[in-house]
């Protein structure tokens, strides 16, 4: 999982020299710039979901979850 993680950190980081280097080029608004832009989006969500799925797998998300609702819930209780 960590070599695909790192792959894709250097995907990110060569997409984002194209983008930049297509927006100095042709412009912000051009539709290569935009289309690099988006495509670097897709890399940049690819790389965070690998997170939220290691954390939901470890069980950290929803630990996190029920202890947002137990704050919630404690703070209900003091104000009632």
């Amino acid at each position: 999982m960590q070599d695909k993680k790192k792959t894709i950190l250097a995907e990110i980081q060569k997409k984002r020299e194209k983008m930049i280097d297509l927006a100095q080029e042709k412009g912000l608004t051009n539709n290569d710039t935009i289309k690099c832009s988006q495509e670097l989006d897709q890399l940049i969500y690819q790389y965070q979901s690998s997170f939220r799925k290691n954390r939901r797998q470890r069980g950290e998300i929803k630990r996190k979850r029920n202890l947002k609702y137990m704050l919630l819930w404690s703070r209900i209780a003091v104000t009632s």
